[in-house]
């Protein structure tokens, strides 16, 4: 094997490896966000662990994470819960960075 089939490998691996931490973290996040949204919707228990999960397969209608904001967004405006658009954004950013620091010092 050459020296570039090696370092291609390496950057193959490499890419897997943040492509694998990178779904982690946001499958990560979709559940702590989840259950911030459902205590300011009033949930708590099973039906935070429930809205946690729903907040989940929300992300998966479309690539990014418009569609996770857009249920949150939904949601809060159905309860009548105050939060700005920049507040639950600034919350989805600070949940992801928590969310890969945890993963990177779990691995």
């Amino acid at each position: 094997m050459t020296t570039f089939d090696q370092r291609k490998d390496a950057f193959e691996n490499r890419f897997a490896l943040d492509a694998a931490l990178q779904f982690k973290a946001v499958s990560r996040r979709n559940k702590q966000l989840g259950i911030w949204a459902a205590a300011l919707l009033g949930k708590s228990g099973v039906d935070a662990e429930t809205y946690a999960s729903d907040v989940i397969a929300a992300d998966f209608e479309e690539a990014g994470d418009e569609d996770v904001f857009r249920k949150i967004r939904a949601d809060f405006d159905a309860a009548g819960v105050q939060q700005s658009d920049h507040q639950i954004r600034r919350t989805m950013d600070e949940l992801l960075a928590q969310a890969v620091e945890q993963i990177k010092s779990e691995g």
